[in-house]
């Protein structure tokens, strides 16, 4: 039996959807069309949602998202910082680098958490709060993977990105895009001094994003193998 939900609360979120992935803004009449919903009602709901400051209107007239929705968004950047922080520092630990979680914002990867390995002599400095265009480095062009690789022979999906001195000169780093979590953009990745391998690293930080968006849409995460104990080999 289908959960119950309310239609109202669904056209409003529809609303805001639709707003956030106009450029430009949109008339109530193109709201409207797009939605497929009366204009009457289509109004009685942007009134409300600009009423909560969700909504705003330009001068044209035009509709956009409003400054509201950043309240909320602020309210969920700590969620996001408990829920990853156990991840990134499992990832640090595992592979001894700096591990990461970076968000799109416009056109730019924001660096949101940050975990470095305990164990290492050295390790790469990744501040929180760095940016950088999403076209540049690893982390950026790892939130553009809309979905995993074609599989090769041994169905192992390589769904990551590398890059080498792009941001840092003598750093090299490794992402992969965290799918399946509706309303965020980001990949999990990890940045470390000179060459790494990623036919080795790259199978983790998939593991890693993984991993992250299970415990963001509730899931439960597969146990992976107990990995040996840092900088020991096999």
């Amino acid at each position: 039996m289908a959960a119950e939900t309310s239609q109202t609360l669904d056209r409003g979120l529809r609303v805001l959807d639709a707003l956030a992935a106009a450029d430009g803004g949109l008339t109530v009449s193109e709201l409207a069309a797009r939605l497929d919903v009366n204009r009457t009602v289509v109004h009685r709901l942007v009134n409300t949602l600009a009423q909560r400051g969700l909504v705003r209107r330009d001068s044209r007239g035009r509709l956009h998202v409003g400054l509201g929705v950043l309240r909320l968004a602020a309210a969920a950047g700590p969620v996001l910082r408990d829920v990853a922080t156990p991840v990134l520092r499992a990832l640090a630990e595992e592979v001894g680098a700096t591990a990461h979680l970076s968000v799109a914002d416009g056109e730019e990867a924001v660096a949101m958490v940050v975990v470095e390995p305990s164990w290492t002599d050295f390790h790469v400095a990744y501040r929180v709060g760095s940016r950088h265009p999403l076209g540049v480095g690893a982390a950026g062009r790892a939130i553009g993977l809309a979905v995993p690789a074609t599989p090769g022979p041994d169905g192992e999906r390589a769904a990551y990105e590398v890059s080498s001195g792009e941001l840092q000169p003598g750093a090299s780093g490794l992402a992969a895009p965290v799918l399946g979590v509706d309303g965020l953009s980001a990949s999990v990745g990890i940045v470390t001094l000179g060459a790494l391998d990623a036919a080795l690293v790259g199978p983790r930080v998939v593991a890693a994003a993984s991993a992250l968006a299970e415990r963001l849409t509730g899931a439960e995460p597969a146990q992976p193998d107990q990995p040996g104990q840092p900088g020991q080999q096999d």
